[in-house]
C-alpha cells in the first residue's frame, strides 16, 4: 500500500513596516504606543508600536518623485518606509513629510489641519500620492532609520515580515491614537513599557524591541545606535529545552535575551 504524504501549506509573509516614534521626555527616551482595539483579529488589546501590512498605494512608482531620501536603500525597503509614515499619520497622528515650497517638516497647525486625511487614506478613499500632491507635501523618509526585521514563525497562520524604523518624532507631532484600530495611546520609556507587560498585553517582538531600545538614553544615542547596526531578519522558533518549551531567536540579532519561555509570551 502506498503512504500518503501531505505536504503542510507554509505561508508567505505580508510585506509590514512599524514605525517606533522616539522624544526626549523628562525622564529619558520615549516611545510612542498605542492599544489595539480588543476585537482585532491580530494583536486585538495588545500595547505595540504604530504599523501594519503595507498596502497597494505605498507600491505607487509615481512615490518615488515625492519623497525625500531613501535612495540608496532597497526597492522593497523604500515601499516600506513609505507605509511606515503613513500608518504613522493614520494611527497616530504624526505625519513625517515637508512642505515642499519650504523644504519644512510641517508644523502642529498645518497637522491639524490635514487630521481629516488620517481616515480618508485608512480607508482608501483617497491614495497617497494623491493626497500628497493635493496638499503639496513630500514624505520625509531620511528621518527613519531601519531598526528591525522580524518574520512571523511559519507554522503561525497569519504572517507578516516586517521591518520596524525609528524616527524622532516632529516639533509638536504629540501623537494621537486613531480610535478604530487604536483606542488609547501613551508616551512611555521602553523599560517601563516592559515592566508593566502584566498591565498591557505585548508581543513577543513588541517585548524585544523594547528592551533593545532601552539601552538608548535619548532619541540621538538610539538614532546612532541603529545607525551602526544593519538589522538582520529574525523568525523565531519552538524548542523543547530540559526546562521547558522557549522561543528562541537567532544569536547574532542583537538582543541581550534569544530566548524566552512560552508561558511568558502573550
Amino acid at each position: 500500500m502506498m503512504m500518503e504524504h501531505r505536504l503542510k501549506t507554509v505561508r508567505l509573509p505580508a510585506p509590514a513596516a512599524t514605525i517606533l516614534l522616539l522624544r526626549d521626555g523628562d525622564c529619558g527616551l520615549e516611545v510612542f504606543m498605542v492599544e489595539r482595539h480588543h476585537e482585532m483579529d491580530f494583536g486585538g488589546g495588545a500595547l505595540v508600536f504604530p504599523g501594519g501590512k503595507a498596502a497597494r498605494e505605498d507600491y505607487d512608482p509615481e512615490l518615488a518623485g515625492l519623497v525625500d531620501g531613501a535612495a540608496d536603500w532597497p526597492a522593497e525597503i523604500r515601499v516600506l518606509a513609505n507605509s511606515a509614515i503613513r500608518e504613522a499619520f493614520e494611527e497616530a497622528g504624526v505625519l513625517l513629510a515637508r512642505d515642499a515650497p519650504s523644504g519644512e517638516i510641517i508644523a502642529a497647525d498645518r497637522l491639524a489641519a490635514l487630521d481629516p486625511f488620517r481616515e480618508a487614506l485608512e480607508l482608501e478613499r483617497i491614495g497617497l500620492v494623491e493626497f500628497l500632491r493635493a496638499e503639496n507635501l513630500r514624505l520625509a523618509c531620511d528621518q527613519l532609520v531601519p531598526f528591525a526585521h522580524w518574520i512571523t514563525p511559519r507554522d503561525m497562520p497569519r504572517r507578516f515580515d516586517t521591518h520596524f524604523f525609528l524616527a524622532p518624532v516632529p516639533a509638536g507631532h504629540v501623537g494621537q491614537h486613531c480610535g478604530r484600530e487604536s483606542v488609547d495611546s501613551l508616551w512611555i520609556r521602553p523599560s517601563d513599557a516592559v515592566a508593566a507587560a502584566a498591565k498591557w498585553k505585548l508581543m513577543f517582538p513588541t517585548r524585544m524591541n523594547l528592551l533593545k531600545l532601552s539601552h538608548a538614553e535619548g532619541v540621538s544615542q538610539a538614532l546612532q545606535a541603529a545607525r551602526s547596526a544593519l538589522p538582520v531578519a529574525v523568525e523565531p522558533w519552538l524548542e523543547e529545552m530540559p526546562d521547558g518549551k522557549f522561543v528562541r531567536i537567532r544569536a547574532d540579532a542583537g538582543y541581550e535575551i534569544t530566548r524566552m519561555p512560552v508561558h511568558e509570551m502573550m
